[in-house]
C-alpha cells in the first residue's frame, strides 16, 4: 500500500472484508507473537503464567472432577494450557496455525516428556478426529470467527466430544466486542515490535456496525524507512447471552453453563471473557 490510500480508505469497513485476521501464520510474524505469549509484563497475547494456572486448577478440579481425559485445545498457541493439564494425568492434543507456538509446544512436550501431540493447520479446515472428554477454545478465540465458520468449528467439536463430554468456551461478552469497535483512533512507533523487526508506525482504527454485531480492526503499520505500508484486520462478532446458548443447543449441546470467568467467580480484570460449559448430546448438523 501507499500512504495516499490510508487518505482514500473507506470510511467504514465492511466486516472480514479487508482480512480474517492480523497474520498469525506467517513465520516471521508468529515469532514475535510467540515472545508476546510468553511474555510476564502482560495478558495480551497470552495470559499471565499465574493466572494459566489458576484457569487450568479450575477446569481440573471443577470442570474434569480430576479425573483424567483427553483434552482437544482448539487455537492452543504455544501449549500453555494443555502442558499444564498433561502435568495432571491429562492426555492433550493441540491444534493452531502458527508455526512458532506449534514448535514451541512440541519442544515443551518433548523435553518434559509430555502426553501432548500437536497440529499445525488452520481450525477451519482441520480434522479434530473423536474420542475427547474435553474440547476447549479459549481468550476469546471464539469471536474472531465468521458465524459460518464458528458454525463449522462447532459441528467438529461435537463430533470429536465423547457423548457426554465437555465443550469449554471462552468467548467475549457483547458489550466488550462493542467497546471494542467504538475505540477512538490511535498511533505509536516502535523500534522493533509485533508487526515488524523494523522501526514502525502504526496506525490503529476500530468500527462498530450495529447491524451485523461486529467490531472492525484495522492496523496501518508504515516501515519508518521505506515508508511502505502494510494494512492488517480482523473482525471480531458479538453475541448476547442468550445467543450463545442458542447456538451450543443448536448443535446439539446441552446443559449449558456460564460462568463469569475460567476460575467460575468474578475476576475484575477479565470482566470482558466469560466461561460456557456444556455437554455434548448428539450432533444435529453434518460436518
Amino acid at each position: 500500500m501507499k500512504l495516499s490510500e490510508i487518505v482514500h480508505r473507506p470510511a467504514t469497513p465492511a466486516p472480514w472484508s479487508e482480512g480474517d485476521n492480523i497474520p498469525w501464520n506467517e513465520p516471521d510474524f508468529s515469532e514475535r507473537m510467540l515472545k508476546e505469549h510468553l511474555s510476564q509484563r502482560h495478558n495480551a497475547a497470552s495470559r499471565r503464567f499465574e493466572i494459566i494456572d489458576q484457569h487450568v486448577h479450575w477446569i481440573h478440579h471443577t470442570i474434569l472432577r480430576e479425573k483424567p481425559t483427553r483434552v482437544l485445545d482448539l487455537a492452543c498457541g504455544p501449549g500453555l494450557y494443555t502442558s499444564r493439564l498433561a502435568k495432571l494425568g491429562h492426555v492433550c492434543h493441540g491444534i493452531d496455525y502458527s508455526p512458532a507456538s506449534i514448535r514451541y509446544a512440541r519442544e515443551t512436550a518433548t523435553r518434559e516428556q509430555l502426553a501432548c501431540t500437536y497440529t499445525e493447520q488452520d481450525l477451519r479446515v482441520a480434522d479434530f478426529g473423536n474420542g475427547y472428554g474435553l474440547v476447549m477454545l479459549l481468550f476469546g478465540e471464539f469471536n474472531i470467527f465468521r458465524p459460518a465458520d464458528i458454525r463449522l468449528i462447532l459441528a467438529k467439536a461435537n463430533h470429536a466430544l465423547d457423548a457426554g463430554g465437555i465443550l469449554l468456551l471462552e468467548p467475549h461478552t457483547f458489550v466488550a466486542i462493542q467497546k471494542i469497535g467504538q475505540q477512538p483512533a490511535a498511533w505509536h512507533t516502535a523500534s522493533a515490535g509485533l508487526f515488524s523487526d523494523q522501526p514502525y508506525i502504526c496506525l490503529d482504527e476500530s468500527h462498530w456496525d450495529g447491524e451485523s454485531k461486529t467490531a472492525t480492526r484495522r492496523y496501518y503499520v508504515i516501515d519508518a524507512g521505506t515508508g511502505e505500508v502494510t494494512r492488517h484486520a480482523h473482525t471480531l462478532q458479538a453475541y448476547t447471552d442468550k445467543e450463545y446458548h442458542s447456538l451450543l443447543s443448536e448443535f446439539g449441546f446441552g446443559n449449558i453453563k456460564l460462568y463469569p470467568s475460567l476460575c467460575g467467580r468474578v475476576l475484575q480484570d477479565q470482566a470482558d471473557l466469560v466461561a460456557l460449559v456444556a455437554q455434548a448430546r448428539t450432533v444435529t448438523h453434518p460436518i
